[in-house]
């Protein structure tokens, strides 16, 4: 790969993710001081995610793969997010709010998987080549959490949440004209005949792996992990900001950080522990993280709070990247992309849009009582919900061996 394609992709996977990371990280805050959202009203918003990514299959399988080059729908569906953005900014309620972030989310969603196919696509050894594209995308999330926090401050300005919408809808603009410059990535041609069912598409044609009881067992984990990820997702930055953290936003990037240092670290836990005992792990650093979070505070044991944050790497890439590694293993080569559609439809929809929902419910349920009582039973909950699933995968999936997998930069 010469080295203006490297600049090209490294720059579209920085802007993709400081995009997301511009907004969706404070959006908890911004729903719940800005326009005055209930618990039920924030999970519905953040519930759009879910439904993005259910949708984004349809976009992508049944019209990026066959009718138009991928950088082309990736720039016209960026411009589009600017408007949304820009409309999401000037909104004055969240019924106003609402339409306006499911819009987008229905158009970003799908650009996730684009981003990698046009990554891919420039490649002559992914395995090799993509992580080190990829890493610029986690650099661009980080850069957006310190630019709210550190740079504008807009962490410590009441009201000033709603200019994240303008920061990532600028980010969306120059992504969106940058698109048109990217390598030219057209669909892939079909051999006669061949076509993509929406089976195929959605994932179901993998559905039949769920006779094997170590899959099903999996699988359904996977979809109740979520619930308690849906947690962290819709209540940490408004819980931080809440208890007084100073640059709340800026100190969840330690969460990130987190997570590129442990990737590079799973190779090592998959050789010496397994499978089973590497995606325990992960489970277990859900249920200490909301811990943490429920007894610590921002004084004498602040410390509880940066451990909970940076158990991201844990949580997320011991459960979800061993989940991927596991499922392509199981999978086979005719069914490796449909069952990464299954489980990716099962975490990022069914499961968040059931998680988001219940940590709606469960807010609006405490909603009487004091901060510090508040956000200690709602965490809780959470960290019940990941303690019951880690004893259903340890006493129910039998180890079996799994490659480790093999991630170089």
């Amino acid at each position: 790969m010469n080295a203006g394609i490297r600049f090209k992709l490294s720059f579209m996977m920085f802007l993709e993710f400081f995009i997301w990371g511009g907004w969706f990280v404070t959006l908890g805050t911004f729903l719940s001081q800005n326009l005055q959202a209930s618990g039920p009203e924030t999970a519905n918003v953040f519930s759009t995610q879910s439904w993005g990514a259910i949708i984004a299959p349809f976009i992508i399988g049944l019209i990026a793969d066959k009718y138009f080059n991928a950088e082309r729908i990736l720039g016209v569906l960026h411009l589009v997010g600017a408007l949304l953005m820009y409309l999401m900014y000037s909104a004055p309620d969240v019924s106003v709010f609402f339409p306006y972030a499911l819009g987008y989310m229905i158009i970003y969603m799908p650009t996730l998987a684009l981003v990698n196919s046009i990554s891919f696509r420039q490649m002559d050894n992914p395995e090799k080549n993509f992580s080190a594209i990829r890493v610029w995308g986690t650099i661009g999330w980080i850069a957006a959490g310190l630019a709210i926090s550190y740079i504008f401050q807009w962490d410590s300005q009441p009201g000033a949440l709603k200019y994240t919408f303008l920061l990532s809808g600028i980010g969306s603009l120059i992504l969106g004209l940058f698109s048109f410059a990217l390598p030219k990535t057209p669909p892939i041609k079909k051999s006669t005949g061949e076509k993509s069912s929406i089976s195929d598409i959605l994932g179901l044609d993998a559905i039949k792996l769920l006779k094997d009881r170590n899959f099903f067992i999996f699988f359904i984990s996977s979809i109740l992990i979520c619930i308690p990820l849906a947690f962290y997702y819709q209540n940490a930055n408004l819980f931080l900001h809440e208890i007084g953290m100073e640059n709340p936003t800026g100190k969840m990037t330690i969460g990130q950080i987190s997570e590129a240092l442990f990737l590079l670290l799973l190779p090592v836990f998959f050789t010496r522990f397994g499978f089973k005992n590497t995606i325990l792990l992960g489970m277990l650093a859900w249920v200490l993280r909301y811990v943490l979070f429920a007894y610590g505070n921002v004084g004498e044991l602040s410390y509880m709070l940066i451990i909970g944050i940076a158990l991201h790497g844990i949580c997320y890439d011991f459960f979800f990247v061993s989940g991927q590694i596991y499922t392509d293993s199981k999978a086979g080569e005719k069914y490796k992309s449909s069952a990464q559609g299954l489980i990716t439809l099962a975490t990022y929809g069914i499961g968040q849009l059931i998680g988001f929902q219940v940590a709606g419910l469960v807010s609006e349920h405490y909603s009487g009582l004091a901060t510090s009582e508040f956000w200690h039973s709602v965490w809780l909950i959470p960290a019940g919900i990941a303690a019951v699933v880690f004893l259903i995968f340890l006493f129910s999936f039998k180890n079996e061996k799994t490659e480790a997998p093999v991630l170089e930069q």
